[in-house]
């Protein structure tokens, strides 16, 4: 499957904005899903400094600099992405038990596991504690495999919290969330992530956008897209397998990864510093389209 990615942000000022710094982590990169075969950004007005970098993660880190006064700043990337997904293998066949992966994750020195370690501990933003511990701990059989854990605290997720776009911020902690049982993509893959380091194991964050579809006989809006998040889980013997519990599904062709890291904190979309006394409006439009 081929898709095009238009992703369009527009940052409009009450005053001049006389300086500003920007780093952004919108550009698809390629892995073992996912291949992109182009990713071009232009920005308005054209910046003054532009540079390219790969983030520890490996994320693409755009970084640019404003030095002439303006009042609107649109940042748009276009990105054409071949989704190979899983390729026909099924990752919920896999037999590893939850209990064999942590023995794993603690004594095997291959370099896969190795790196997965570092999303086993607290992260910034997801915090360990008891209540998370205590949620999972319904989906904990002996000797059941670790991707039905996953998948059934993914269903769980899907059906106990409540999608209430607005509820929560970048700010709102993992226990509010945990507590009022609703909040949006982001939130709800930050409590998956937590209840399974909570346990000791590997679960990372997912970045990117989702292709939506129109209902039968209406047609698709352009820009009607979002961006959108979800977690993936360290299984030894096949990599990381990835698990949307806004959607209770697992990403195959129609997810679309931007970056992953620990949490939110970590892949930020855009994140920088702005010189002005002005009010500002942030407007995001988001298409995904398939061409092939």
């Amino acid at each position: 499957m081929m898709f095009r990615v238009t992703h369009t942000t527009t940052y409009s000022y009450s005053d001049s904005v006389d300086l500003c710094y920007n780093e952004t982590r919108i550009k698809p990169r390629s892995f073992s899903r996912q291949v992109v075969q182009s990713s071009s950004m232009n920005i308005t007005p054209s910046a003054d400094d532009y540079r390219e970098r790969t983030d520890f993660f490996g994320n693409y880190v755009s970084y640019f600099c404003m030095q002439k006064p303006y009042r609107e700043m649109i940042i748009k990337v276009i990105s054409d992405v071949k989704i190979l997904g899983n390729q026909g293998r099924d990752p919920l066949q896999q037999p590893i038990s939850w209990e064999e992966t942590l023995k794993t994750l603690s004594s095997c020195l291959d370099e896969p596991t190795i790196n997965a370690r570092q999303y086993t501990m607290a992260s910034p933003l997801v915090p360990v504690f008891p209540e998370l511990r205590e949620y999972v701990s319904q989906y904990l059989e002996p000797e059941k495999p670790l991707v039905l854990v996953a998948r059934d605290l993914m269903a769980g997720i899907f059906h106990d919290f409540r999608y209430v776009p607005g509820f929560t911020t970048i700010t709102t902690s993992l226990t509010e969330v945990m507590r009022h049982r609703q909040g949006v993509c982001q939130d709800f893959a930050h409590v998956a992530i937590g209840c399974l380091r909570s346990i000791g194991l590997a679960a990372g964050y997912m970045s990117g956008y989702l292709e939506t579809l129109p209902p039968p006989g209406q047609e698709k809006l352009v820009g009607a897209d979002a961006s959108h998040a979800w977690f993936t889980v360290y299984v030894p013997g096949w990599g990381w397998v990835h698990f949307d519990p806004t959607n209770n599904q697992l990403p195959d062709q129609q997810h679309i990864v931007c970056a992953w890291g620990r949490d939110y904190s970590d892949i930020i979309p855009i994140n920088g510093v702005v010189y002005s006394s002005g009010k500002d409006e942030l407007e995001v439009s988001v298409d995904v389209s398939r061409i092939g």
